[in-house]
């Protein structure tokens, strides 16, 4: 039967992996939209705000934000969405999906695996199911990290004029994207480090540093308080900063039990 409406999103930061995935999707649903591609879960959660899909193809693991971070947020910003993990999870993970009722894909991807997904999906089989999502994702968030991923950053090396400081990463109040490089700012000024804002992200601690807008990532011991105001986006008050940060609308969820 032709569906013509049906719309998805694909997060996949490994481009080859992401480019696959897709062309899989058309070959076995090609009348589903693919109508973003995002490569990272800040992208990700930006066109859950933007689309509404349908559905959404997130890997677990991407810089920033992950694909289980990106699925709460789809929890209140996009609730009709129906959520596939894209995993290269053990068995211990499988398992609670199975016991979740949510759907995954297990990388490398396989076709007939794929298909079957896509049978569901069309079926409307997977529903969302709110208290599912968060009994699964609770259970995925207590897995030891992946084996071979760097350890988190502790010191910067950051240009401040004709300086070169060392920075502690704990003492980083945010870091705001300046083009390809990245602002860092603590309680005492600003400093200017030679790395992308993406390029940033999977070295940081995910459980210290949250992304709240594509260009700016707070260290949560920094902030103060958060205002939600009538539009649905926040504004972040830092402890030892005089100036306010903006949490883009879709990010709000990411605080939603702070």
């Amino acid at each position: 039967m032709a569906d013509p409406d049906r719309t998805c999103i694909v997060a996949e930061d490994e481009s080859l992996l992401r480019h696959s995935l897709v062309a899989e999707l058309k070959r076995a649903w090609p009348t589903l939209q693919v109508v973003a591609e995002c490569e990272d879960g800040a992208s990700a959660v930006e066109a859950l705000a933007e689309h509404t899909p349908d559905v959404a193809f997130l890997d677990i693991r991407m810089p920033g934000l992950t694909g289980l971070e990106v699925a709460a947020v789809a929890a209140e910003a996009s609730p009709r969405t129906q959520i596939v993990f894209v995993t290269a999870y053990d068995q211990y993970a499988i398992d609670a999906f199975e016991r979740g009722a949510i759907d995954y894909l297990l990388k490398p991807v396989k076709p007939e695996r794929l298909d079957a997904t896509v049978a569901r999906l069309q079926a409307r089989d997977l529903q969302p199911d709110a208290a599912a999502l968060a009994t699964l994702l609770g259970k995925l968030g207590a897995l030891p990290a992946q084996a071979g991923a760097p350890e988190p950053l502790t010191w910067l090396t950051a240009s401040a004029g004709r300086e070169t400081r060392l920075i502690l990463v704990d003492d980083v109040a945010y870091f705001q994207a300046d083009q390809k490089y990245t602002t860092v700012v603590t309680a005492d000024g600003e400093a200017l480090l030679r790395t992308s804002l993406r390029e940033l992200l999977p070295r940081l601690d995910p459980n210290t540093f949250k992304q709240i807008h594509r260009s700016t990532i707070v260290n949560l011991k920094a902030i103060a308080g958060i205002v939600r105001d009538d539009s649905g986006r926040g504004t972040v008050r830092l402890r030892q900063r005089s100036e306010t940060l903006t949490v883009s609308q879709p990010f709000m969820a990411l605080f939603k039990h702070m």
